[in-house]
């Protein structure tokens, strides 16, 4: 009997552990656009969620968790079939489906874990996109990407030195030093 209560903790504990933890919001940066109030930037943030959202369409802890269960589900479903046929080959039905249940959720469990995490990061990725181009449409700062701005009117370059020809080399400025001789 105490095996069977180790047996439970030991599971328990994998599957606690196994839970993975993604944001349920966007993970980038964005910062208010210069001059902009930060009511408004609350808005826009709450808009650009809601978006980002329905473009993903689904949050991505939600499909981690779907991932695992159903991994969990079928690896105790095979597991219970197998332990209940090899115990009934030794005279122990019950108990071979018991441990074979046992397993086969540590087993769905691992082999789900990876799979669920990928797709819950790729969900993710989708999510922040989203939301980094509504609230960059909105006239927010992305930080590491520049904005067009507008260019400034294009000055001439100042004129030449006097006594400055196109052939002949620029005089030294002022203060300088004499450019060293040929060797």
């Amino acid at each position: 009997m105490n095996w069977r209560r180790s047996l439970v903790l030991s599971v328990a504990a994998v599957v606690l552990a196994g839970c993975a933890t993604i944001p349920t919001g966007p993970s980038v940066m964005v910062l208010p656009a210069p001059g902009k109030s930060f009511e408004s930037f609350q808005s826009d943030d709450m808009a650009c969620r809601q978006w980002a959202l329905q473009q993903a369409g689904v949050q991505p802890s939600d499909a981690v968790n779907e991932k695992l269960a159903s991994g969990a589900a079928i690896g105790t479903l095979i597991g219970a079939g197998l332990g209940a046929a090899i115990g009934a080959a030794s005279g122990s039905a019950g108990a071979g489906a018991a441990i074979g249940a046992g397993s086969g959720l540590l087993a769905g469990t691992a082999v789900a874990t990876g799979p669920a995490s990928a797709s819950g990061w790729e969900i993710q990725r989708r999510y922040d996109m989203a939301y980094q181009q509504c609230m960059y449409a909105k006239g927010n700062c992305i930080p590491g990407q520049v904005r067009a701005s507008k260019r400034a009117s294009r000055v001439p370059p100042p004129p030449p030195p006097p006594g400055f020809s196109q052939g002949a080399p620029a005089p030294p400025p002022s203060g300088a030093y004499p450019p060293p001789p040929p060797p």
